[in-house]
């Protein structure tokens, strides 16, 4: 069974938004997607001050198995990146919720609003049962 967060909003792509401040929010990937995946050995992520829009890959993710896209679940613009993930990829399976984030972006619009789009906590583990 996947570990899901509560204080998460999830997409079908299997990336978990949290509020950070303001209008910020971190990104990462799920329990689910890095079990999923298997050993992570790269992570390629956007460069700060990039635009970004909802659902469109915004770099990828390379485990021994694949290369998968990391796809924002938000509008906005990356305020930062991960910097552990360079040296550190490992963090994205050991710690998908704390230490393997991937980004930071600063929403444009409703904050709100973009979250509503999203999958809660139990609809996410729902999804995840299907």
């Amino acid at each position: 069974m996947s570990n899901v967060k509560e204080n998460r909003w999830y997409s079908k792509d299997h990336e978990w938004v949290e509020k950070v401040s303001g209008n910020v929010v971190r990104i990462g990937i799920s329990d689910f997607a890095q079990h999923q995946l298997g050993d992570i050995v790269f992570v390629e992520l956007p460069e700060e001050g990039a635009s970004v829009q909802a659902e469109e890959s915004i770099g990828t993710i390379e485990s021994v198995k694949t290369v998968s896209d990391l796809f924002s679940p938000v509008s906005g613009q990356i305020a930062k990146i991960n910097p552990r993930l360079g040296d550190e990829p490992e963090l994205v399976n050991n710690e998908p919720y704390d230490g393997g984030w991937m980004a930071e972006i600063e929403v444009e619009g409703d904050l709100e609003e973009q979250l509503s789009a999203l999958l809660s906590p139990q609809q996410y583990a729902e999804f995840l049962e299907e």
